[in-house]
C-alpha cells in the first residue's frame, strides 16, 4: 500500500524535520506528515550521545554527525539530568563549531620573519609556534624559576585535559601557578564546602526538585543561568500546587515571573537576613537538637580579612586610591559596628589576610547563639531592603516569611545559589551561612532537603575541583601544602619525592597581577578569555603587552584575548575530541570524538604533551628559587634538585616531560585504537601518530586518586560507552551515590544514620566569638560545623560622585564572553548587545530612555552600552545591571577587582558607578 504525502519542499522538509524530531524526542505527539519530515532531515546522520558544551547542569545530548561533521544536537530523552531537553543555547552546540572564524593554524606576532612583541600575527608551523613558546618559558624559568610561569585554565577543560595541566604544572614544573576560570565563579563554594564538610561538592542531585514543596533562590537567576534546571523547577511548580519558590535577589529578574515571593535586598545584606534566620530558628526553640548534637559543632572565625585587593596602591589608578587604602584599614558604619557588637566610627585594621583569612575555632553553642542577638526583625529590615519603592511593613512580613518556611518542619526544602552568592566579597560565610540554616534544621543529604551549590560551568567539578587545578589543590581534594598529600601524588604520578612545590601558586588575580608587576613573566591561557572576563581589566591588558611578558593564547576562535597574545594556538573543540565532564550534581559524563577540528586546530592535550617535548628535566628539575618558601625539610626559599633521585628512577637529565608525565609505560600500554569503541578517529593521537591512547591512560591514572577516599570514579570505558548516561560519585561496585553522607545511600557512612567523612579541617582549636582560647587542635570526625558570620558592608559602595550599584552577569542567549554564541547566528539576532539595565525613573534623571547609548564609568575606566528600563531585569531604584558576553561592551573594564579573600573570588556584583549619556 502506498501512502501519498502531501509534496514538501527542501527548506520546508529541513525545518519541519528538526522540530518534529525534537518533539518526538520529548514525546510530544506529531503528524505522519512531520514524521517523515523528521525522518528525511535525519537521512544519513549518525547520532551518538554526548554532553552540552555549556553551563554546570550538564544535559545529555544527541549529537548528529554526516559527512565527518556535526550537523545537529537535540536533547537525548535518556539522560537524567534534561529528559530530552534543552535549553535555547543547547540547541545549537553543532553550530558553535563551525563558525567562519575558526583559527586554523599558529599565529605569531613577527617582524622580518622573527618573533617580535610589537610585531603582526603570522601564520607559523606547529613546529615554529612551539619553538618559540619552548624558548620564552624557558628564558622566564631560568631567570626567575617556577614562579615566574603560569596557566590560566578553566572550568570548560574536559577531564584529561585538566588533569595533564595539572600533572605538566605541578610536577614537571615545580610550580603551583595553576588556576581555572573557576576561580572566578565557584571558589567560594569550594572553601565553604572544605570549611564545613572537610570535602568538596553537593550531598544532594537534581531529582530532589521533584521531592521538595518549597525552593529558594539565592542570588541565583535559574530561569537564565540554569535554564533546564529551571524546567524541572516551573514542572515541580505547575503539577505540585503545594510548591513554593522563593526569590531572594538584588533586582527582579526572569525567575521572579514563576516564583511566589521575590525579596530583593541591598547588595551583601544577605549575611544579615541569614542572620535573622538563624537567630530565628534558635530563639524560637527550632533547633534540631538530636542531629546538631550528633553530627555538627559551632564555630567561627577571623573577621578584620580584608577585601582580596593589593595591600598597596602602587599599581591602582588615581580613581581607585580611596577604595583600595579599605584594604588595610576600615572606619565601621553603624550597621556594621550593630552587626560586629562595635563601636560606630572605629577603626579597624585588616590584619588577618592571606592565610590568616581562614582561619577558624569551633566554639560553643551560647556563644553561636550571642553571635546571632543584634540581627532581629528590625535591624536586619532596614539595613537589607534593597528596593526603595517598597514599604518597610511589607518587606518585613516578606522575612519573617522566609524565616517561617524554612522552619515549619512540613516544608521539603531546598535552597539553591550560584554567582550570587559566590562573586561575594564574603562568599565563603554566605555559603556557610545556608549550610548552618539546613544543618540546623537537620534538612540536609536529604532526599527533598539540601543546600545545593549550583555550578556554573561544564565541568568547574570533574574537571577544576576534582582534578585539583586550582594553584592550591592537587587531585581528590588533596592540598599541595601538606605533605601526604604530595607524597602520594608523587608516588602515583612516578616523581621523585619532593618534585611537587609546597608552597601555594598565585590564585587567578594573582596571575594577572604577577603580569603587572613583574613577577609572573610567561601565561599560557587554555579554554578562557581572561583579558574580557577577568575584573578591572584595563590594568591586565596594559600588562599583557609589557616586553618581559609572553602570552600564549589557546582558543578557537579569535576572541578578545588574542588581541593581548604574543601566539595563538588554534584549539580543538568538544566533539573534535575525546573527554569527559562532572557536573553539578557529581555526574561525570563522557562522550567519544565525532569529527575532527579543521586545519591545523589541535587538542589542548596534544599541545601540552608537545610542548612537554622541548622541556627536559634539567631545565626544570634541578635547584630552584620559591621566595617565600618556609616549609619544614625546605631550605628556606628554595626548591631541592631532584635530578639524582630522578636518575635512580631511570630518567637522566636530557629526559624529557613527555617521557616522565606522559609516555610512561602504563600509559603507552593502553592501546590506540581502542577495540572497545566503535569511533576509531583520535585527533590527539593521530597527528603524532601515537600507537596509545592519551585521554583514556591519563583518565585512568588520574582514577587512581579517587578510589578508597569517598571521590571513587567508574572506570574510562564505563563513562564513554553508549549507554551509561553519567554516574554520580562516589562510584563504589558499580553503584552510584545520590545521596552523600546518609548511611540510606551513602556507602561511606556505616552508622549513626549520618556522618560528615570529610578529612579536611576537622581538627580546630577552640575559642569565642573574637579569638582563639585554646589553640591545641581537637579532632572533630564525622562532624559538621555550623558558622556563625558577621554582616560586613562592601569595600565600594554608591557615593555622591558614583552613585549607583552595577552587579553583572549572564543571559539566557549566550555564554560566557559571547566566544562561542555570538557566532550562532540565531543566538546573535536574539541577543546581538548587552545591555545595562537601569531603573526608569533613574534613566529619567540621567536624560536616559530606553535605547539610548550610555557611558558606564567607575573608578577603573568608562565603557558604553545601550539602555533597556522596561524588560528582562528590573533594577530597584539605585542599581543597575550589565551582562558580559558582549564584546563591544567590555564590562569588566569597569568591575572593581575585589575578592573574598577566603577563596579569592573575585565580587562581580557590587561595583559603583555613574551612567550618563555618550558623548
Amino acid at each position: 500500500m502506498t501512502t501519498n504525502l502531501p509534496q514538501v519542499k527542501r527548506r520546508e522538509l529541513l525545518k519541519a524535520g528538526i522540530a518534529a524530531s525534537a518533539a518526538m524526542t520529548v514525546g510530544i505527539p506529531v503528524s505522519e506528515v512531520a514524521k517523515a519530515a523528521a525522518g528525511a532531515a535525519e537521512n544519513g546522520i549518525v547520532w551518538t550521545k554526548g554532553v552540552c558544551r555549556f553551563c554546570g547542569t550538564g544535559c545529555g545530548l544527541s549529537v548528529g554527525v554526516k559527512d565527518g561533521r556535526v550537523v545537529a544536537t537535540k536533547g537525548d530523552p535518556d539522560a537524567p539530568v534534561n529528559r530530552g531537553l534543552n535549553c535555547i543555547k543547547g540547541y545549537f552546540n553543532a553550530k558553535i563549531l563551525y563558525g567562519k572564524d575558526r583559527l586554523t593554524k599558529p599565529l605569531l606576532r613577527k617582524t622580518d620573519g622573527k618573533y617580535d612583541k610589537n610585531g603582526k600575527f603570522e601564520a607559523v608551523s606547529w613546529e615554529e609556534a612551539l619553538d618559540v613558546m619552548a624558548d620564552k618559558f624557558l628564558q622566564t624559568y631560568k631567570a626567575k624559576g617556577p614562579t615566574a610561569v603560569a596557566i590560566l585554565g578553566s572550568g570548560q577543560y574536559t577531564i584529561p585535559e585538566a588533569y595533564a595541566a595539572s600533572k605538566l604544572v605541578k610536577a614537571g614544573w615545580r610550580s603551583n601557578n595553576l588556576d581555572p576560570n573557576a576561580r572566578l565563579c565557584m571558589a567560594s563554594a569550594v572553601v565553604g564546602f572544605y570549611q564545613v564538610f572537610g570535602i568538596d561538592e553537593p550531598a544532594n542531585n537534581y531529582s530532589d526538585i521533584e521531592k521538595c514543596n518549597t525552593m529558594v533562590l539565592w542570588g541565583n537567576n535559574m530561569a537564565e543561568a540554569h535554564p533546564v534546571l529551571w524546567s524541572r523547577v516551573a514542572d515541580r511548580k505547575l503539577t505540585h500546587a503545594a510548591t513554593k519558590i522563593i526569590n531572594v535577589t538584588t533586582y527582579k529578574n526572569m525567575s521572579s515571573n514563576l516564583a511566589d515571593t521575590t525579596i530583593i535586598f541591598k547588595p551583601n545584606t544577605d549575611l544579615a537576613i541569614l542572620n535573622y534566620i538563624l537567630r530565628e530558628i534558635v530563639n524560637r526553640g527550632a533547633v534540631e537538637q538530636d542531629f546538631v548534637n550528633k553530627h555538627c559543632i559551632f564555630a567561627t572565625g577571623n573577621v578584620d580579612i580584608g577585601y582580596g585587593m593589593r595591600p598597596t596602591d602602587k599599581f591602582a589608578f588615581p580613581a581607585e586610591k580611596d577604595v583600595q587604602k579599605k584594604q588595610n584599614e576600615i572606619v565601621l558604619d553603624k550597621w556594621e559596628a550593630i552587626a560586629q557588637g562595635r563601636k560606630e566610627g572605629q577603626v579597624v585594621k585588616q590584619v588577618q589576610q592571606g592565610g590568616k583569612a581562614g582561619g577558624h575555632w569551633s566554639i560553643t553553642f551560647e556563644e553561636f547563639k550571642k553571635g546571632l542577638e543584634p540581627y532581629t526583625l528590625d535591624f536586619v529590615a532596614e539595613l537589607s531592603k534593597g528596593d526603595p519603592d517598597e514599604s518597610m511593613e511589607d518587606f518585613k512580613k516578606k522575612l519573617v516569611a522566609l524565616a517561617d518556611t524554612y522552619i515549619d518542619k512540613a516544608n521539603d526544602i531546598l535552597s539553591f545559589w550560584c554567582m550570587g552568592a559566590n562573586q561575594h566579597q564574603r562568599g565563603v560565610w554566605v555559603n556557610e551561612q545556608i549550610y548552618a540554616v539546613h544543618l540546623l534544621l537537620a534538612k540536609h543529604a536529604r532526599p527533598g532537603n539540601g543546600a545545593f551549590s549550583l555550578t556554573g560551568q561544564p565541568s568547574a567539578c570533574g574537571s577544576a575541583r576534582e582534578v585539583g587545578t586550582f594553584c592550591h589543590r592537587l587531585p581528590s581534594d588533596l592540598l599541595v601544602a601538606a605533605k601526604p598529600a604530595r607524597v602520594k601524588s608523587e608516588k602515583i604520578w612516578g616523581v621523585p619525592e619532593k618534585t611537587i612545590n609546597p608552597k601555594v601558586g598565585r590564585a587567578f588575580m594573582e596571575i594577572l597581577r604577577g603580569m603587572e608587576d613583574d613577577s609572573v613573566n610567561f601565561v599560557w591561557t587554555q579554554v578562557v578569555n581572561p583579558f574580557q572576563a577577568a575584573p578591572n581589566s584595563n590594568h591586565w591588558l596594559k600588562a599583557a603587552r609589557h616586553p618581559n611578558n609572553f602570552i600564549v593564547v589557546a582558543d578557537a576562535y579569535p576572541t578578545f584575548s588574542c588581541r593581548y597574545a604574543d601566539l595563538i594556538l588554534p584549539a580543538a573543540m568538544i566533539f573534535e575530541k575525546w573527554g569527559l565532564y562532572g557536573n553539578a550534581e557529581r555526574r561525570t559524563q563522557g562522550w567519544q570524538q565525532m569529527a575532527t577540528p579543521p586545519g591545523e586546530a589541535r587538542t589542548d592535550l596534544w599541545m601540552m604533551m608537545e610542548f612537554a617535548k622541548r622541556i627536559k628535566l634539567k631545565d626544570v628539575w634541578g635547584e630552584q628559587s620559591v621566595p617565600g618558601l618556609k616549609v619544614e625539610g625546605y631550605e628556606d626559599g628554595k626548591l631541592p634538585s631532584v635530578l639524582d633521585e630522578a636518575q635512580k628512577m631511570g630518567y637522566t637529565p636530557e629526559t624529557t616531560l613527555y617521557e616522565v608525565l606522559y609516555a610512561r609505560k602504563s600509559n603507552t600500554n593502553v592501546a590506540w585504537p581502542d577495540p572497545a569503541f566503535v569511533c576509531k578517529i583520535n585527533s590527539t593521537a593521530a597527528p603524532s601518530k601515537l600507537n596509545w591512547f592519551p585521554e583514556k591512560a591519563l583518565f585512568s591514572e588520574y582514577r587512581q586518586f579517587t578510589l578508597g577516599d569517598g571521590h571513587d570514579l567508574a572506570d574510562f570505558d564505563t563513562y564513554l560507552n553508549s549507554k551509561t548516561r553519567g554516574l554520580m560519585w562516589p562510584v563504589v561496585n558499580g553503584k552510584e551515590t545520590p545521596y552523600r553522607f546518609n548511611q540510606d545511600f551513602d556507602p561511606y557512612v556505616k552508622e549513626g544514620g549520618y556522618a560528615f567523612y570529610g578529612k579536611l579541617f576537622k581538627a580546630i582549636p577552640t575559642g569565642n566569638l573574637w579569638g582563639i582560647t585554646d589553640p591545641k587542635p581537637v579532632p572533630l570526625p564525622n562532624k559538621a560545623k555550623i558558622f556563625y558570620r558577621p554582616y560586613a558592608a562592601p569595600v565600594e559602595q554608591p557615593d555622591a560622585n558614583y552613585d549607583l550599584w552595577l552587579c553583572t552577569g549572564r543571559i539566557l542567549e549566550h555564554w560566557h564572553t559571547g566566544s562561542m554564541t555570538m557566532r550562532v547566528p540565531e543566538l546573535y539576532r536574539a541577543q546581538p548587545n548587552a545591555f545595562v539595565y537601569m531603573n526608569p525613573d533613574d534613566a529619567a534623571k540621567r536624560g536616559l530612555k530606553n535605547g539610548d547609548v550610555a557611558t558606564v564609568e567607575s573608578r577603573r575606566g568608562k565603557i558604553n552600552a545601550i539602555v533597556q528600563t522596561n524588560q528582562r531585569n528590573f533594577m530597584p531604584k539605585g542599581s543597575s545591571w550589565l551582562a558580559f558576553f558582549d564584546e563591544k561592551v567590555q564590562t569588566n573594564q569597569v568591575v572593581i577587582d575585589a575578592t573574598d579573600p577566603i577563596s579569592e573570588e573575585p565580587d562581580f556584583k557590587k561595583s559603583a558607578v555613574k551612567i550618563y549619556k555618550a558623548q
